[in-house]
């Protein structure tokens, strides 16, 4: 399946089509328990490092100065709290912040 995209102005070529191989299985995100009871549990650790980077603009390198931690490690908690929220938003869970 794909959405068509249509381009702004009347010069350049149309844009590529997106493809998405499956709709979202919830149509609004809802942060309580669904259906199944089951919750993706994020890390604060790695909702930090996701405000710091994502909401309010810092670089990687910025965010670690200020947890404290190396790049490389902020890196790790980003990729990670991107593929929860990614998960529970495609699968229609609810998020659930605990660090067991």
């Amino acid at each position: 399946m794909h959405r068509r995209r249509f381009r702004r102005g009347l010069r350049g070529r149309n844009p590529t089509p997106v493809y998405i191989s499956k709709q979202p299985a919830a149509e609004a995100f809802t942060p309580s328990p669904m259906r199944n009871g089951e919750s993706i549990k994020i890390e604060p650790e790695e909702l930090e490092a996701l405000r710091l980077v994502d909401l309010e603009g810092l670089s990687q390198e910025e965010a670690g100065y200020r947890m404290g931690i190396s790049r490389g490690t902020v890196w790790r908690l980003l990729q990670s709290a991107r593929r929860k929220v990614a998960q529970a938003l495609t699968e229609g869970q609810s998020i659930k912040i605990s660090k067991e």
